[in-house]
């Protein structure tokens, strides 16, 4: 038991000889631990690097690896633009003009012929909204320049369903018109609001089919920029008419949203979307015109009613004339406003009477060939526009007071408006009033 056996010996022998050299072997541990931690580092970038070349070769033989799945999270989207648009979407109508009488049905103007093998062409497409639900009729408010000139009028429902329309009635003055189709297939109706009660900065909807009705219901958003913006309104053929006063909004109005309608976020109608501002003409550079974004008019609601009740009612808008030809006195020479019109100086603005008819209710007053209308109530007559605006805020049977100016003496009459205006007085270039 005393003896150590070999094996104890040789280990106490060899643990003493590391406690005796225990400050060498502390240095060499260190710098044996540094080397390995480099070579590990080195080592490690390999063994990365080549797992990552291994992966990649097996990238093409795990693809069922790359499959996803959408989410089960329902996210509430609803706002009351979205309730609004809902409330009225299926009231909203695409509106197709045809000119060609050879026409019979829809698959003729499909294919471009008809019995006789004439083209029936599409005149125009707008939009509509049907305001009314009556029995078997239903009743479509759009613009008159979607429809003008047209003797085949079809519907294209939100259902995507196409109906024949009858026109009821319309007025070029307000650029509205009232159609009429086969209430089967109408499921929503929309109301129209006040729009003497928008705000500048409230919310605008505009819906419509621009570019056709291949995006029909299209949905814009915007606000109401203006309430009451008044504008020139022209004819086809560029005569100024008179003046609208209209809903100015920067909710996107294109081709095709003819006749469609501006709503509130309660879903009512506070407009029917007539025109938008492309460009301001002529540049100061005389060459391109200047291209304007987010500027739409639309007829106000208030308006809109007015008219198409007297459509329903009587197919027409009736308004008064005087049953003049006129021309704007800024198109005559000065020279000639001194020696022909006898004008005074300070006289610069009015209409400048070219002729009068037999029936004109002016032949039992002074008025004529030459004389120059400068007020008429009391309000300035700047122009034939101007004169068409007064005079349309009277109806037939009114009495008015004209100012005019005859052989440089200022006078007045008192006019009874007993001829009604007609399409041909209220939008041709003849300056007939």
């Amino acid at each position: 038991m005393g003896e150590r056996g070999p094996i104890e010996g040789e280990f106490k022998e060899l643990n003493s000889e590391n406690n005796s050299s225990n400050n060498n072997n502390n240095k060499f541990v260190k710098k044996v631990a540094i080397i390995s931690l480099v070579a590990g580092l080195l080592g490690g970038g390999v063994a990365v690097g080549a797992y990552n070349w291994y992966e990649s070769r097996n990238v093409t033989s795990n693809n069922s690896l790359g499959a996803t799945k959408t989410s089960n999270i329902k996210v509430d989207v609803s706002s009351q633009t979205t309730k609004a648009f809902k409330s009225v979407k299926n009231a909203v109508v695409s509106v197709e003009a045809y000119s060609s009488s050879s026409a019979t049905n829809s698959i003729d103007a499909l294919f471009g012929n008809s019995a006789k093998g004439e083209t029936a062409t599409s005149t125009s497409e707008g939009s509509g909204v049907i305001y009314k639900k009556t029995g078997n009729t239903a009743f479509i408010v759009t613009n008159n320049h979607v429809i003008s000139g047209s003797n085949k009028i079809e519907i294209i429902l939100a259902s995507g369903k196409k109906v024949s329309a009858t026109e009821v009635g319309h007025d070029a003055v307000s650029d509205l018109a009232v159609l009429k189709i086969n209430a089967k297939d109408v499921k929503q109706v929309a109301s129209f609001g006040d729009s003497d009660n928008i705000q500048v900065g409230e919310t605008a909807l505009a819906i419509g089919s621009p570019l056709g009705s291949q995006y029909a219901t299209s949905l814009t958003e915007g606000i109401i920029s203006a309430k009451k913006r008044t504008i020139d309104v022209t004819d086809s053929s560029g005569n100024a008419t008179g003046q609208a006063t209209v809903i100015q909004t920067d909710a996107a109005i294109n081709p095709g949203n003819s006749g469609g309608p501006l709503i509130n976020l309660a879903g009512q109608v506070i407009g029917i979307n007539s025109m938008k501002l492309s460009s301001t003409g002529t540049s100061s550079y005389g060459s391109d015109s200047t291209s304007v974004e987010g500027m739409g008019f639309a007829i106000p609601s208030n308006e809109v009613v007015k008219i198409i009740n007297q459509l329903v009612k009587n197919g027409k808008v009736s308004r008064p004339a005087l049953g003049i030809a006129a021309v704007d006195l800024s198109n005559i020479s000065s020279s000639d406003q001194s020696s022909v019109l006898k004008l005074p100086s300070n006289v610069t603005e009015g209409v400048v009477v070219a002729s009068v008819e037999s029936n004109s209710p002016v032949k039992n007053t002074d008025i004529k060939k030459y004389d120059v209308i400068t007020k008429i109530d009391g309000k300035t007559v700047s122009d034939v526009a101007t004169l068409k605006e007064v005079l349309y805020k009277h109806k037939l049977g009114d009495t008015i007071s004209i100012e005019y100016y005859h052989e440089g003496n200022k006078k007045t009459a008192d006019v009874k408006l007993t001829l009604e205006a007609n399409d041909s007085n209220t939008t041709s270039a003849s300056n007939e009033n």
